[in-house]
């Protein structure tokens, strides 16, 4: 194969599915020949946008498309400060998008350049969320019914029944008890004149997951394979109690039980409880996953693939993972573009130690924007095995979602006093 160069790079915001997608496309020397990469932070994406066209493009308009490994190194280390979501997602896109030409010139599917599969599809997880616990149970049968194995419960979203300051909380119709004590005495209202956000109770959150997972467990028993994310909610000592909790309930896996500020106390949560831990949603650098995995302190990685800087580096970090008997589960919400779960998908198609796939699912438009979206069957996620990672994009459509401005709102959260919290 004669060389190729990179011609253009340009960022394409779109918002199909009501989040802010950023894909990168890289287009090449050769006529018609381009890839797609995921560069998705949906908080800030006119600022991965911009390291995108006015930084990355510059530096790698040029180069060798096929040095894949050399672009990678010498985009990490060419702003000097590093490890940054905003930078990380730039050089993730063009990595991603890299991969993706590689495997249209071989006219293979990426996964086959890795070493071709371990198994023929992806089991993933699905979200059931409710008021009560019933609600909750009645969305987890419905999963179960289209074949899903694997469900993530929450009640009231993340931090349990959030509310906002405009409006006082009730409990929910039939509910009134959470982990023994009266809900009217649980959900305590924002006070007067609180400024505006998210609201939650920790403490309710804590008591109300408990009396979910009785529930679900008392009448769905054991045959599906539950998982919980407290999504930092709790301060690290709750978060242990948490977990020693539920241990009864045998949670396939307890997600980001705590922050990345906190990871220390991974050491005293494996020493208290045998609740599979899931981590890494929020990591951006080598050094907030590689302890956890090397001392075993963690069963899943989900790290955000392009927070992390795209194919290049995962393949390495599930590799490390292999070695340590650590599983993937890398992070996939509605925030990740199609061609982000495309690139989850051919690494899980790939990896020894895959463990499962988080997918929110797409909607029509996103699959109007984006032709070729993996498709799932019985509860498992298949490629298409098309050349590349197998997913365009239709920029006719794009200019149909425009993203909204501003910042997002559902990240400003606060505790029942007003006190600013992680979301």
């Amino acid at each position: 194969m004669k060389p190729i160069t990179i011609r253009d790079v340009r960022a394409i915001v779109t918002c199909p599915s009501g989040a802010r997608l950023v894909v990168v496309k890289v287009e090449t020397s050769e006529p018609g020949l381009h890839g797609l990469g995921c560069a998705t932070f949906t908080q800030r994406p006119l600022a991965v946008k911009t390291a995108v066209d006015e930084y990355l493009r510059p530096f790698v308009l040029g180069k060798d498309a096929d040095r894949i490994e050399d672009i990678w190194q010498t985009s990490y280390q060419n702003s000097y400060w590093r490890n940054g979501p905003v930078l990380n997602n730039a050089i993730s896109g063009v990595d991603m998008a890299l991969w993706d030409i590689k495997g249209k010139r071989a006219g293979l599917p990426v996964y086959q350049l890795f070493g071709g599969k371990c198994r023929e599809a992806a089991a993933v997880y699905r979200h059931a969320d409710g008021r009560d616990p019933k609600e909750v149970e009645d969305r987890v049968r419905a999963f179960l019914a289209e074949g899903y194995q694997y469900v993530r419960v929450q009640m009231g979203g993340y931090g349990g029944r959030g509310w906002s300051s405009s409006w006082q909380p009730r409990p929910a119709p039939g509910l009134t008890h959470i982990g023994g004590e009266p809900a009217d005495r649980v959900l305590r209202p924002a006070p007067e004149g609180a400024l505006p956000g998210k609201y939650y109770d920790p403490r309710s959150y804590l008591l109300s997951v408990q009396t979910l997972f009785d529930h679900l467990r008392c009448q769905l028993g054991f045959d599906v394979e539950l998982l919980h994310d407290v999504h930092e909610r709790l301060a690290p000592i709750d978060a242990i109690a948490l977990a020693k909790s539920l241990e009864p309930h045998r949670l396939y896996f307890l997600e980001d039980p705590l922050a990345p500020e906190d990871i220390e106390w991974l050491h005293t949560m494996r020493a208290q409880t045998a609740t599979p831990i899931a981590m890494g949603e929020l990591f951006n650098s080598p050094r907030e996953w590689t302890p956890l995995i090397a001392n075993r302190l963690i069963d899943f990685m989900r790290m955000h693939i392009s927070q992390m800087g795209g194919i290049t580096p995962a393949r390495k970090v599930a590799a490390l993972g292999e070695l340590f008997g650590v599983r993937t589960a890398w992070h996939g919400p509605g925030d990740v573009s199609p061609v982000g779960h495309a690139a989850n998908l051919h690494l899980d198609l790939y990896s020894a130690n895959f463990g499962v796939q988080e997918f929110a699912g797409f909607q029509d438009a996103e699959r109007e924007v984006f032709p070729g979206c993996p498709e799932v069957r019985s509860g498992y996620l298949y490629p298409n095995d098309r050349p590349g990672l197998g997913v365009e994009i239709d920029e006719s459509e794009v200019a149909k979602y425009p993203p909204f401005e501003g910042p997002d709102e559902w990240t400003l959260t606060r505790r029942p006093d007003g006190t600013p919290a992680r979301p």
